[in-house]
């Protein structure tokens, strides 16, 4: 899976924003501000779409994130040190970026246009409009995550729930191994992990080292 795209909601009292990427979605989910993660697909004209029948949509990874913790201008930088964005793909792998406003659609063709000026090659990014959003089948979802079993049984959640689990998007970034032992040390009281999931992802993460 991969994309791009960016929201507005009101959640948990606090308000946070919604970005859409074609991109892995774990490179993203233990970032700091990163709430949840989801991916599916977006940008096209068929309806109810899924991985066998994806048209003409891209595969897109969803964000909610907290603003007041990580910019949109700073996940636009990820965005583009995450993949090539000159490298021609079709439709299905496409880089794109879907706004959700103006000043969204600003920020990203601004930051596209810096990001040219450190390349050679045409930056063949897409920015276009956010629309319709139809989430991947569940096999897709926290793919990173799903290949630890044993930490997955643990966790003891429902594919619904693995969805909006902020504890779900960060494991599968760190297990993704886009965060590192320290970072997940120091962020475990926070997501209030049980001692074997922690003992768990600790031994993972000193695997890759």
């Amino acid at each position: 899976m991969q994309n791009h795209a960016i929201n507005f909601i009101f959640q948990m009292g606090i308000t946070t924003e919604y970005l859409h990427y074609a991109t892995g979605g774990w490179k993203f989910g233990c970032l700091p501000g990163v709430i949840t993660t989801k991916v599916g697909f977006t940008g096209g004209t068929t309806k109810n779409a899924t991985y066998r029948n994806i048209g003409d949509h891209t595969e897109t990874i969803s964000l909610e994130y907290d603003p007041s913790k990580v910019s949109y201008g700073d996940l636009l930088k990820k965005f583009w040190s995450f993949h090539n964005p000159t490298v021609s793909h079709r439709t299905q792998y496409m880089s794109a970026i879907f706004y959700h406003n103006t000043k969204q659609k600003l920020e990203a063709e601004e930051s596209k246009n810096e990001q040219q000026k450190k390349m050679v090659q045409p930056i063949l990014t897409q920015i276009k409009k956010a629309d319709m959003f139809y989430d991947a089948e569940d096999y897709h979802q926290k793919y990173q995550l799903r290949r630890y079993h044993e930490i997955l049984d643990c966790l003891n959640l429902s594919n619904e729930e693995l969805i909006t689990s902020p504890v779900a998007a960060r494991l599968n970034g760190y297990l993704g191994g886009y965060g590192s032992a320290k970072a997940f040390e120091e962020e475990c009281e926070d997501l209030e992990l049980p001692h074997k999931i922690r003992s768990l992802v600790s031994r993972k993460l000193q695997n890759k080292l």
